[in-house]
């Protein structure tokens, strides 16, 4: 078993790449590359890409995690009989292509040249009732999209969690954050979370919720702080985009979230001021109340992972 360090990128296919990238530079992502087929969109972290549009009927198309290494990809490929090829997208390095128990393509990448880091604009210092290090300074908030720092974690929908749970812990190393029980002994899915040791994660990098009606639910971008995340949501109110749910806080992962529809209909979430765990974090169990449910914010809408 190989452990992925992170995820790497979310896939869609979509009629209109124009549409597309219109919508995610409003969402604040940056074009890293774009050809008559594919748009690939970065963050300001020193990442390629981090959500990708294949030209053609609107839908999910799969997802991308790190390797460590290029002999994790290696061994990845001897155990599922596959191939290390050489990646064609932005970042070069290998990759070995996989295919989930619902049938959705999982890439893992290792050895991709990374690009410099894209500059902060919003640099704001905060004051609290503890702190106060801005003096003699006004606070002023820019206008314009959030700042998407990377793509944080990707929910999907899957026929059997416990089917799927499995692949994903023996595949590629996740470990259980918080299970998701609709009834005691009654699992519906679990966040679950990159396993780097002592090293401290996000609570959640990937999330499986056992709906029996595989699909894509949404993928979760990290922006630069809450007036970051602000701002963003002006933004995209402004530019008469389709709101779904927010802005809240919450309870499992203890995330500030916005969640939005791209032009397909696929949800994408700003957050920021997640929780961080380690080996020393035992999982946990919860119910669905406190899944749906935040610590502050609006409640969650029907239409939320449909």
């Amino acid at each position: 078993m190989i452990k992925v360090t992170d995820i790497a990128y979310v896939r869609f296919r979509a009629p209109d790449l124009e549409a597309m990238e219109e919508f995610l530079i409003e969402f604040g992502l940056v074009r890293a590359a774009r050809d008559t087929d594919r748009l690939y969109m970065r963050g300001t972290d020193p990442r390629p890409f981090g959500h990708v549009t294949e030209k053609g009927e609107a839908g999910f198309a799969g997802l991308g995690f790190y390797a460590e290494c290029l002999d994790d990809l290696s061994r990845l490929a001897t155990e599922n009989g596959v191939a290390v090829e050489d990646n064609p997208s932005p970042g070069g390095g290998k990759i070995v292509r996989l295919t989930d128990p619902d049938g959705f393509p999982v890439d893992v990448v290792a050895g991709q040249t990374k690009p410099a880091a894209l500059p902060l604009q919003r640099k704001l210092v905060h004051n609290d009732g503890n702190a106060r290090p801005r003096v003699g300074d006004p606070l002023r908030v820019a206008p314009g999209p959030s700042q998407v720092k990377r793509l944080g974690h990707a929910v999907i929908n899957v026929t059997d969690f416990r089917r799927s749970e499995a692949w994903y812990k023996n595949q590629l190393g996740f470990v259980t954050s918080d299970e998701i029980e609709l009834a005691p002994g009654t699992p519906l899915g679990a966040f679950m979370r990159c396993d780097r040791g002592a090293a401290y994660v996000d609570h959640h990098t990937v999330f499986l919720v056992g709906t029996g009606n595989p699909g894509f639910n949404h993928a979760a971008f990290e922006v630069a702080h809450m007036d970051d995340l602000m701002a963003g949501h002006d933004h995209l109110s402004r530019a008469g985009r389709r709101h779904e749910w927010g802005v809240g806080r919450h309870i499992l992962g203890s995330q500030i979230f916005d969640y939005w529809r791209d032009p397909w209909g696929h949800t994408v979430e700003h957050w920021t001021d997640g929780d961080l765990f380690n080996n020393e974090t035992p999982p946990h169990v919860a119910a669905l109340d406190t899944l749906i449910g935040n610590q502050w914010g609006p409640p969650a809408p029907p239409s939320m992972g449909s």
